[in-house]
């Protein structure tokens, strides 16, 4: 970590770091001591469990976590987990007690806050609107939600079990996640321009 601030790193971010919380928090005190300023980045599928999450309060500064499924039928579907939602609200929710609403420097970096990542899925199985509504609703109409349109299916995805999800969204689709997300009352919103052709 100190090494990335003296190369000019504007943070650290941990991946997928729920594991090893304990060693995260071990390695950042040692950091501090020794001059670590960086904003702590915590980015994240949001299926974290409170525990690991209330621990971090007071040292994370900025949460980025997906939302991936509204529904638990059709997480469990996609990615086995059907109390992904219920686990993504409660971790959300969370997060945004911590930290709040995004907050950026004059350069326009992140400080403090919540970010939260929306992939759009081929033909609205990730429950896009629903999703919107929730985080203008339930967390913060001021949400930084950064809409995702690169989905590309690989893997398992071309086989005939999942030939639903099978194709790369349509601008339509990505246009209609857009719009979902304004009807909701979001505004803080960082579109992708799509990579495809349609």
């Amino acid at each position: 970590m100190l090494e990335l601030q003296a190369e000019g790193c504007h943070n650290i971010n941990f991946v997928t770091p729920e594991h090893v919380v304990p060693q995260v928090i071990e390695a950042v005190a040692i950091a501090a001591e020794r001059g670590l300023r960086l904003p702590l980045v915590y980015n994240t599928s949001a299926y974290d469990s409170l525990d690991s999450l209330q621990i971090l309060s007071g040292i994370i500064d900025i949460y980025m976590p997906d939302f991936k499924f509204w529904d638990g039928a059709t997480s469990l579907r996609y990615v086995k987990a059907k109390d992904y939602p219920e686990a993504a609200r409660r971790s959300i929710c969370e997060m945004h007690r911590q930290v709040g609403v995004l907050k950026c420097d004059e350069r326009g970096l992140a400080k403090r806050g919540v970010l939260v990542r929306h992939l759009v899925m081929p033909g609205d199985i990730a429950g896009t609107e629903s999703i919107m509504r929730f985080l203008a609703n339930e967390i913060s109409r001021d949400t930084y939600v950064n809409v995702m349109s690169q989905y590309h299916p690989t893997g398992r995805v071309s086989g005939s079990e999942f030939r639903e999800i099978n194709r790369q969204i349509s601008t339509a689709e990505y246009e209609r996640a857009l719009e979902a997300a304004h009807r909701a009352g979001l505004w803080r919103i960082e579109a992708e321009r799509p990579r495809w052709r349609q």
